[in-house]
């Protein structure tokens, strides 16, 4: 029998005001990311709202053999995001915990 696995999904939309380009947002965007998979040791990806430059949706995925701390590593995600967002607004958020 194959041992319990849990993976933990987050959506999250960011309003970036100061973004006057896809440029500066992207530079905004990439380098969060790269912060949540080195810090964090997620998946994250930029997945919707690819060309509008105030907006960003991004996806974060996390696998565990526990589902509590799937769920405490997508809230890290999202307290490191609030704080380390540079001046972007958090304006939807969903979270998914898939058990397999």
């Amino acid at each position: 029998m194959s041992a319990p696995l849990t993976v933990g999904l987050l959506r999250v939309v960011l309003h970036l005001p100061e973004s006057g380009s896809l440029k500066s947002k992207r530079m905004i965007v990439s380098g969060l990311l790269r912060r949540l998979r080195d810090q964090l040791k997620v998946a994250a990806a930029e997945v919707g709202e690819l060309d509008r430059w105030q907006l960003a949706e991004l996806a974060v995925a996390t696998v565990s053999g526990d589902s509590r701390h799937a769920d405490e590593v997508l809230a890290t995600v999202l307290t490191f995001i609030e704080s380390h967002s540079d001046g972007a607004r958090i304006t939807d958020v969903s979270t998914e915990l898939v058990r397999l």
